[in-house]
């Protein structure tokens, strides 16, 4: 799949310990996902502490429902958003897409800081 082809992404609503969201892009056969601690940002300028996590396996893209008491991230999920998306730019420490999503839509921006797991997410200003 070259960089420009549309891919999926989803981000759903976690109610877990504490609320958060997982944002979640398919790259290279994987769901390389973040836990994002505030709702992702919908109005550019807004800027969002992304923690990278473990990659989830492809089919977790529809997943919904109660994870059980006493599994690993344990609480009610439910879509908040999902759609398609397509890399502008990427590298180690910053990547660069446009969602196609219901609510989040438009140029995205994910640039790593602070070690290897925290990132900045944010929606990038038209120019």
């Amino acid at each position: 799949m070259s960089a420009t082809q549309s891919r999926r992404f989803v981000v759903q609503r976690h109610q877990a310990t504490h609320l958060h969201y997982d944002f979640r892009l398919e790259m290279n056969g994987v769901l390389k996902s973040w836990a994002v601690p505030k709702q992702p940002p919908i109005v550019p300028g807004v800027k969002r502490l992304a923690v990278e996590v473990e990659d989830h396996p492809l089919s977790y893209i529809d997943f919904e429902g109660i994870i059980p008491e006493g599994m690993y991230g344990a609480g009610k999920v439910e879509l908040w958003d999902k759609g398609t998306y397509t890399v502008k730019h990427r590298s180690k420490n910053k990547i660069e897409f446009t969602l196609h999503g219901e609510k989040l839509t438009g140029d995205y921006a994910l640039i790593r800081f602070k070690g290897d797991r925290n990132w900045l997410l944010f929606k990038k200003k038209k120019s």
